[in-house]
């Protein structure tokens, strides 16, 4: 059998690893250069926190315990750090919604549990606790965050290894060969056929632009900021959530820097200027609470199209039932997902397999009346919204 994956983000990479174990034969071609997407402008966190509905937590669970799997199968993950995460809320309301949070979380069996200030300082001596003042703080020992770049690395050279994965950078998806309404490979830009059995769009944000003859799930994508200081001397190893801020290290010394507020400041994706107002919003806002970072700069700031289906917001992933042979995955919770959705992906396309925990996340929810968003080969369809997991 013969598998087309298009993209080679953290999602794709997942895919074609997984599809490469069955004994597929895999093609995976890349508009850009692998992990060149919203992979590698990501805040990368593995979680299911405050993740509703229950079907969708867990899901997310499920890609938590994927990622500890894919660990153990490698016998390494360089990729990998589950060091756990903080949270203070300052405002009353917020706090509010963080009590009603974690009675959710606790019920559903999540790891969390309340923090004492002094224990943050024990375990992040860096973390100026002063700042929070006096707000109860969150610790989630099961979070971690992943670096996509890696990640995606070790996964082709193992699909390769094991199934020789041919890997095509720069090159575009166009459209769908099919016959009797049945895909039969694709088309490149350059004119191109490629015969293949089914073809899988894990393309993320560009799921919405147009394949020729391929059916469309309508994106609702958001900007996403995310800035990179210099190396900086820390001993920081676990990130921290605060308001609308988020803070992780990101390796070498270098700090990662992700605020709600600044995303909003953009309506679509543009290069910045590290000097610019947003680093320096980042920056401000991280140093209250990371000193270490007031004598340092940002060194690189990137924006990217985080990929969120339209209306739920919710990961779309399966077969189109009026286009046998095509699949899609595109989530806005790629990172946490991509190792369980990979192998999910794989069992369908080759095996047949349904998986029951994917039947409300299914590329049918979009078309299933009158006035179904769905469309075909038509440009895409994005909508401005603000979330961020």
């Amino acid at each position: 059998m013969h598998v087309v994956v298009i993209g080679a983000g953290i999602v794709g990479a997942s895919v074609a690893y997984e599809l490469a174990k069955t004994g597929a034969k895999v093609t995976v071609f890349e508009a850009l250069g692998a992990a060149g997407g919203a992979s590698t402008a990501s805040f990368a966190w593995t979680n299911a926190n405050g993740k509703a509905p229950r079907s969708y937590f867990s899901l997310n669970v499920a890609g938590m315990r994927s990622h500890l799997d894919l660990a153990r199968e490698f016998g390494q993950a360089p990729w990998f750090n589950q060091t756990g995460s903080f949270e203070w809320w300052t405002s009353p309301q917020s706090q509010v919604d963080q009590r009603e949070n974690f009675s959710q979380m606790k019920e559903w069996g999540y790891g969390v549990e309340w923090i004492e200030p002094r224990k943050v300082k024990e375990l992040e001596p860096d973390i100026n606790v002063e700042a929070v003042n006096g707000a109860p703080i969150l610790y989630y020992p099961e979070e971690g965050w992943v670096d996509p770049a890696l990640y995606v690395a070790w996964l082709l050279r193992a699909a390769n290894a094991r199934a020789e994965v041919a890997l095509h950078t720069g090159t575009r998806v166009s459209g769908l060969r099919t016959d009797a309404c049945k895909v039969t490979g694709v088309r490149l830009d350059n004119g191109d056929d490629v015969v293949a059995d089914a073809v899988v769009n894990c393309a993320g944000s560009w799921s919405a632009d147009p394949i020729d003859g391929a059916p469309i799930v309508p994106m609702a994508s958001t900007v996403g900021i995310v800035a990179f200081t210099l190396p900086v001397a820390t001993t920081l190893r676990r990130q921290f959530h605060a308001e609308d801020l988020d803070v992780r290290p990101d390796g070498a010394g270098r700090i990662m820097i992700h605020k709600v507020s600044v995303d909003r400041t953009l309506l679509e994706k543009k290069r910045l200027d590290p000097a610019g107002a947003e680093g320096r919003a980042l920056l401000d806002a991280a140093a209250r609470y990371l000193p270490a970072l007031a004598m340092t700069e940002i060194e690189a700031i990137r924006t990217t199209m985080r990929p969120i289906p339209a209306g739920d917001g919710l990961t779309c992933v399966g077969a189109f039932p009026q286009t046998p042979g095509y699949y899609l995955a595109v989530t806005h919770s790629g990172v946490t997902l991509a190792p369980y959705l990979g192998k999910a992906v794989a069992e369908e396309v080759v095996f047949g397999r349904q998986h029951p925990d994917l039947s409300e996340f299914r590329p049918a929810r979009f078309f299933a009346g009158e006035e179904s968003p769905l469309r075909f080969g038509t440009g895409p369809a994005r909508k401005r919204g603000n979330e961020f997991n």
